[in-house]
């Protein structure tokens, strides 16, 4: 039987997959900081969550609600560059930012850890802190902190406005939030 070292396991975890290889747009990211709070907030720069466009005073066409299908991250990059060629390390204005969920913010992020050099990871399971009593299917990160020699959770989709509106309110940060006293994940 072949068993795995956690090195060659954590080492997995930097290797783009099919929903995260940026393909012919892998020069995008050479232009990327190489932490990750920045690296979250460049994505957040990029993109706008359908179901919270409103609270940024954007509404949606149906045309560009059909952007939360795009997968790959590649097609991803290709609509984020027709909305605005400008480097992707730039934010976009509202209008011109690509619409997501808390998947494809999840995607972007992990794609672009790995490119910079962190294992990254996708979680997905139910987040109670959106609304009372509610579990709503919600999508996170996990990078690999080398010197802690632990994963550490991100929840790239809540950006400043979202933190203050729904994590401040029961008390929680949205970089390693604790995983069974807010049931994030059944």
């Amino acid at each position: 039987m072949n068993h795995l070292t956690d090195h060659e396991i954590v080492a997995d975890y930097l290797r783009q997959g099919p929903m995260t290889d940026p393909g012919s747009f892998a020069a995008l990211y050479d232009s990327l900081p190489s932490d990750v709070p920045t690296l979250v907030k460049t994505v957040q720069g990029l993109m706008v969550h359908i179901f919270w466009a409103g609270a940024y005073q954007l509404q949606l066409s149906p045309e560009r609600e059909t952007e939360v299908t795009l997968r790959p991250v590649w097609r991803k990059l290709a609509r984020i560059l027709e909305l605005d060629p400008s480097s992707i390390a730039q934010p976009r204005e509202k209008e011109r930012k690509l619409v997501g969920n808390c998947r494809d913010f999840t995607v972007l992020t992990v794609s672009m850890l790995r490119a910079r050099g962190f294992p990254a990871r996708s979680r997905c399971g139910f987040g109670t802190y959106f609304l009372p009593d509610h579990f709503e299917d919600h999508w996170v990160l996990e990078y690999w902190n080398e010197p802690q020699k632990r994963w550490v959770m991100v929840d790239a989709q809540l950006d400043e406005l979202q933190h203050q509106r729904v994590v401040d309110r029961i008390g929680l940060q949205p970089a390693d939030r604790p995983l069974r006293r807010h049931r994030l994940f059944q």
